[in-house]
């Protein structure tokens, strides 16, 4: 009897587990870390029910078994599950991800450049990101760049969006640049917008919003429960 086996060329693939999870380069400023888990913790609140996205900060992406990976200081993908076991993800591996590349990736320029502009932006193009953003968190951005620019993926090469913020139809939602409240710290910071261009709020603000609606909330209460006593009715047995 002959047995024919079936060859599955992803069991020759190292797993997550198997690859290294950081290139252990340090970031520059803890403003590479800050901005886009700000940017993460606004999707959680705008998209708490949805289970196909998840936003990376400072996490290899590994492409190819033979080559090193990429890491983005922040990056989202969609059409992937957003958690991975109770540890979550070591790295995001693509072929342990359907093949999807991330829609989006961020790179925070601080202390010194890193070839965002021109290594980082080729690489990213030849793995499929669809949109490329480049923030630079302090006022020394190179001549003629604008400290936030992002790039649309159109025929293999990126193409510079205009606006603050830019509408990612794809996404769902607009990227841009305002200054704000974010973990006691007021700075410029990166948000998401919706189509109208309002910027969602942050974790922070949604606070503060709850905490001064409240009030309102019980003194509306307070009035209507008071007309309705005037009219002989006990608002307690409406």
């Amino acid at each position: 009897m002959i047995m024919v086996l079936q060859y599955d060329p992803k069991q020759c693939l190292p797993s997550s587990a198997e690859l290294p999870d950081s290139d252990d380069t340090p970031v520059d400023n803890e403003l590479q870390n800050l901005i886009p888990n700000l940017l993460e913790a606004i999707l959680a609140m705008v998209w708490p029910n949805k289970l196909n996205w998840f936003f990376g900060v400072d996490m290899a992406i590994y492409f190819a078994p033979e080559q090193p990976p990429i890491v983005p200081d922040g990056f989202l993908s969609l059409g992937v599950e957003r958690f991975i076991g109770e540890e979550g993800r070591l790295s995001y591996v693509l072929w342990e991800e359907e093949n999807i590349p991330p829609i989006l990736a961020l790179e925070v320029v601080s202390k010194t450049y890193g070839g965002e502009y021109e290594r980082k932006k080729k690489s990213y193009a030849e793995l499929g990101v669809l949109y490329y953003a480049i923030y630079v968190p302090t006022r020394r951005s190179r001549r003629h760049r604008e400290p936030l620019e992002i790039y649309k993926l159109v025929n293999g090469n990126y193409q510079l969006l205009d606006g603050n913020p830019v509408w990612l139809p794809e996404v769902g939602l607009g990227l841009g640049r305002d200054r704000g409240l974010y973990l006691g710290r007021e700075r410029e910071w990166l948000y998401w917008y919706d189509q109208t261009g309002n910027r969602l709020p942050t974790p922070e603000e949604k606070i503060q919003q709850e905490q001064v609606r409240a009030p309102q909330e019980k003194a509306r209460a307070e009035r209507l429960a008071a007309k309705l006593k005037a009219l002989g009715i006990d608002p307690d047995e409406v």
